[in-house]
């Protein structure tokens, strides 16, 4: 049997679900000033399901999505905030580590306005050195393009923390990238990562894509969203959950099976993404047990 290390699920999602706000295109970064400890009980609830990793609520921690709003100019507070909110979490716990989270800039799915290498990787690395000062990990989320990988790589590596590159599939061929591009060729781009992951992607999509990562001879996983597609309406600048919708038949049960079946394929790094939540991490981890693996 494996030793699978266990992520937490969706934090942006479960937020959204607990305030009860209105969705802004700030997302979970407004919701960590207006509801202060919100985040620490996800955090909390992630670790009391059997999660061996906390993933900081900064994943929108960017110049360009703070930009505008009253928090422009907060991001070195921000991460801060974000920071301790999981430290408190692990801390009360008394294990796991914790993985900063380093988003897309602008948007997510969105390879075509991704900024230029020389103007994305500074950007970064400033994200990437601020999340070193309190993490243990760097995990950079929703890659879509070879471009993006380049960059968001270069950037985090800066950092002097270990790196997984965590890239975003098409949901009808996990084969390529949101960008079209082939998944087999983040390898050329990817040697400093210490794992390879694919996130936010439905769980169909998964399988093929695992096929792939298992030829790079880095420790893979994946960590599937709970959305009935990427609609058109979300596919735009700074964009709100409003235009995203949950899937009815992906319960704790169903999404554990998808979980094992990566396992199954040589996975040892599992977890959630959006409307994945508690529910299902509980789930994944008894069925780890049962199947005589170890979670770390």
């Amino acid at each position: 049997m494996s030793r699978i290390t266990l992520l937490d699920g969706g934090m942006g999602q479960e937020l959204v679900h607990r305030a009860g706000d209105k969705p802004t295109p700030l997302w979970s970064t407004q919701v960590m000033v207006d509801h202060p400890g919100l985040v620490r009980a996800v955090h909390d609830d992630y670790f009391a399901a059997g999660a061996t990793i906390a993933t900081t609520n900064s994943y929108a921690l960017h110049h360009d999505r703070l930009a505008g709003t009253p928090l422009e100019g907060q991001q070195s507070s921000l991460l801060d905030l974000s920071m301790s909110e999981a430290q408190a979490a692990r801390e009360a716990h008394g294990a796991g580590r914790i993985a900063g989270s380093i988003g897309p800039l602008i948007a997510s799915y969105r390879p075509d306005i991704h900024p230029a290498h020389d103007i994305a990787v500074p950007l970064y690395a400033e994200l990437a050195m601020g999340l070193a000062k309190r993490c243990d990990l760097l995990i950079c989320e929703t890659v879509a393009s070879l471009a993006h990988a380049r960059a968001v790589m270069e950037g985090a590596l800066q950092a002097g923390l270990p790196v997984w590159l965590a890239l975003t599939v098409d949901d009808v061929d996990g084969t390529r990238l949101r960008s079209g591009e082939a998944l087999a060729d983040v390898s050329e781009v990817a040697q400093g990562a210490e794992a390879l992951l694919i996130n936010c992607s439905t769980p169909e999509a998964i399988p093929a894509a695992m096929d792939i990562l298992a030829q790079g001879g880095k420790p893979f996983g994946a960590y599937a969203n709970g959305f009935t597609r990427i609609a058109e309406g979300f596919l735009k600048d700074k964009p709100t959950v409003d235009a995203l919708s949950a899937r009815q038949d992906l319960g704790p049960e169903a999404y554990a099976t998808h979980a094992m079946g990566w396992i199954a394929q040589g996975a040892t790094i599992v977890g959630g993404c959006c409307e994945v939540g508690p529910a299902h991490i509980a789930e994944i981890a008894r069925q780890l047990r049962a199947a005589g693996h170890e979670v770390v």
